[in-house]
């Protein structure tokens, strides 16, 4: 029996998601810096922001990265997740062109834009570690 590759995908996402949700490792424990943030501000200004916005709001076919529908297309999946997608498939005119540390740090702006705290260790570049943090809509009671 052959198991079509996209519902794989799918289970395996949803296999890391529910990891990183047990793990308790959460966007909500401050796993970028600000520093690293301010940074991906540049990066996002000169490679992202000509298709998805100044504001981050979306245009045309690119959809809004900041807000409560980016938020929910997130929610209960994993930095990982979010971090591979945006390597392996962004500038969609130039994918996996930047370095590990510039969609590190991209993807700490967007973190910081949407409004999960900053820490004190900068984001990691590596899909195995981001995939042991969940992605959270909502702030837990505790942090």
């Amino acid at each position: 029996m052959k198991i079509a590759l996209p519902i794989l995908f799918a289970a395996l996402g949803l296999a890391g998601a529910a990891l990183a949700q047990s793990a308790g490792k959460s966007v909500w424990q401050g796993i970028y810096t600000t520093e690293q943030a301010d940074r991906g501000a540049g990066v996002y200004a000169q490679r992202c922001g000509a298709c998805h916005g100044a504001a981050l709001n979306g245009t045309g076919e690119a959809p809004p990265l900041i807000g409560g529908e980016f938020v929910s297309h997130w929610d209960t999946m994993t930095v990982g997740d979010l971090y591979d997608r945006v390597r392996t498939t962004m500038p969609q005119n130039d994918p996996m062109s930047m370095t590990r540390d510039e969609y590190a740090d991209v993807l700490a702006f967007l973190l910081k834009t949407n409004g999960f705290p900053a820490g004190v260790q900068p984001l990691d570049k590596r899909s195995e570690v981001l995939a042991t943090i969940g992605i959270t809509a909502e702030k837990p009671a505790d942090r």
